[in-house]
């Protein structure tokens, strides 16, 4: 989607599955989530939130994300952006949505795994305040370690 009008956030329907695949597969071609995955989160609502980044007036999105909620902790499910679309400040503003969602719903820390060589998105968290907790030794079926990330919220 390189070139395409600067993105609108809003909540994530079930017709934007198909373009939900398509960036998570150009965004995660080792692991992508399937579409039976997208379905369940997407019916796992009010407890989880999905928000997707569309460009005004064309169809299809350029990135989404997702949280959980549990109480006054939330964790981000996924995050991903179109790679053609990277570098726009998509995956920032999709986190602050989730950040936004997260405190509406009264959680107070969110929690989140990255893969360990992932600097990109280890750079956006870092940059919105998420600190390390723990590894997880080999968490992706790849056998990559997964950081665990915390983030409290402010008021």
């Amino acid at each position: 989607m390189s070139g395409a009008a600067p993105a609108s956030l809003r909540p994530a329907t079930w017709r934007d599955i198909p373009a939900m695949l398509a960036v998570e597969r150009a965004a995660f071609p080792e692991e992508p989530w399937d579409e039976a995955g997208l379905w369940a989160e997407l019916a796992a609502r009010p407890r989880r939130a999905y928000v997707v980044a569309a460009p005004e007036g064309h169809d299809g999105i350029q990135g989404y994300a997702g949280l959980d909620v549990a109480g006054d902790v939330a964790d981000v499910m996924t995050l991903a952006v179109d790679p053609g679309s990277r570098g726009r400040g998509l995956g920032g503003a999709l986190l602050e949505r989730l950040h936004d969602l997260a405190r509406d719903a009264g959680a107070r820390t969110v929690l989140l795994e990255v893969r360990s060589g992932n600097e990109v998105a280890r750079r956006l968290y870092a940059a919105r305040g998420y600190e390390p907790v723990r590894t997880r030794e080999r968490y992706y079926r790849s056998g990559e370690d997964a950081l665990v990330l915390r983030k409290e919220l402010d008021a």
